[in-house]
């Protein structure tokens, strides 16, 4: 058997796994996927096959995965490799090298083969997407992500565009408009805050201000009133005071996530807070703060998914619900899952379209009856 490590952290780890305590033969970094044959090949003679160099153009833009253990229905579609936010909890640019975007043909080809295959959603991925920005080679004509965003959504009607994930510094009305613009395209931009202090965005190297930040908030809602908005945040970051703790809980209850990724800060080796800070909220401090954000975003879920009750809406059925096989399970365009009864005799499946009454809900889920199919 040969054993082997690959992604972003394999260069991190590539002497404790090989020299130190050798649990491994083939260490791989994110840029060195295409040698993997000849990698395998070396560590099958007994020789520990390592490439952990990052790339400059590599993309992958002519690899076509190959989507094992899909539902067949919802795709992920990379456009972007790399970042050039020099965030200061953040490994990602020192493991995934510098930005750099997809040819923009490649990524609509992609994406019709996609639907033609089945798939009704695609979600198009990039460390920071809105920063995508590709030059045709032959015509000197730039695409940014806004351009792309609507070439995808020119696909077809019937194949719905999600795209993750927004850096609120990046994210323009262009894009809005875009999104606002094109039924496919989902209201919904996840948009990561990390702290709603100032003072620890700045430490954070986020590059704006809590006001910056609901100002970008603002604007999505006044352009698309119905469009949901989640984040990431992390609490007990580098010398996080208890007021800094207040203005994060403060901002989220201003900016009415819909759902967030909550964590307690976790020092990562060879970042710039690594190298410039102390790790220093107590644990215990960082676990209090962590439930505090939890239990906040728990209710705003809650009241956000209660707005929703009496609305319709059009759900891409995904599958069977978890708890019965009489009901089917799906998610809106706001990115809510929606669960609701089965109706006998009639074709529906995994992949079709459905209008949805919601009638009751969860902070998580809501519920309701089809009221319209094709």
């Amino acid at each position: 058997m040969l054993i082997g490590v690959l992604g972003c952290m394999a260069e991190r780890l590539k002497s404790k796994l090989l020299e130190e305590e050798k649990l491994v033969d083939i260490v791989v970094g994110p840029d060195a996927y295409r040698s993997l044959p000849q990698l395998i090949d070396e560590a099958e003679t007994g020789t520990k096959a390592v490439n952990v160099l990052l790339s400059r153009e590599e993309t992958y833009a002519d690899i076509s995965p190959v989507r094992l253990n899909s539902n067949g229905i919802n795709a992920f579609v990379s456009i972007m490799r790399g970042c050039n936010n020099m965030c200061a909890f953040c490994v990602v640019p020192f493991t995934r090298g510098r930005e750099r975007s997809r040819d923009e043909a490649s990524i609509v080809a992609e994406c019709r083969d996609l639907f033609e295959q089945g798939y009704k959603e695609v979600t198009l991925l990039g460390q920071n997407v809105d920063s995508y920005y590709w030059v045709d080679p032959n015509t000197n004509h730039p695409v940014d992500f806004a351009m792309l965003l609507e070439k995808v959504s020119q696909i077809s009607p019937s194949l719905r565009i999600r795209f993750s994930t927004s850096h609120p510094k990046d994210i323009t009305d262009k894009v809005l408009h875009t999104m606002k613009a094109h039924a496919n395209i989902c209201k919904y931009i996840h948009l990561p805050v990390q702290s709603g202090s100032t003072r620890i965005l700045q430490l954070m190297n986020r590059t704006y201000t809590r006001e910056w930040y609901l100002a970008k908030v603002k604007r999505i809602k006044e352009i698309m009133p119905d469009c949901a908005i989640s984040a990431d945040i992390i609490t007990g970051f580098c010398t996080e005071t208890e007021q800094d703790h207040e203005d994060t809980l403060d901002i989220m209850r201003q900016s009415q996530y819909e759902y967030s990724y909550m964590f307690a800060y976790s020092e990562r080796p060879g970042t710039l807070a690594a190298k410039r800070y102390s790790d220093d909220v107590p644990d215990d401090v960082k676990k209090r703060r962590l439930d505090e954000i939890v239990k906040l975003q728990n209710n705003l879920s809650l009241e956000t998914n209660k707005k929703d009750i009496g609305k319709v809406f059009e759900v891409l059925i995904e599958g069977n619900s978890k708890k019965s096989n009489l009901q089917w399970m799906g998610r809106n365009s706001q990115n809510k899952v929606m669960v609701f009864d089965k109706i006998e005799n009639t074709q529906l499946q995994p992949g079709s379209f459905v209008h949805v009454l919601a009638e009751s809900c969860t902070q998580g889920t809501l519920m309701g009856k089809i009221v319209n199919h094709s």
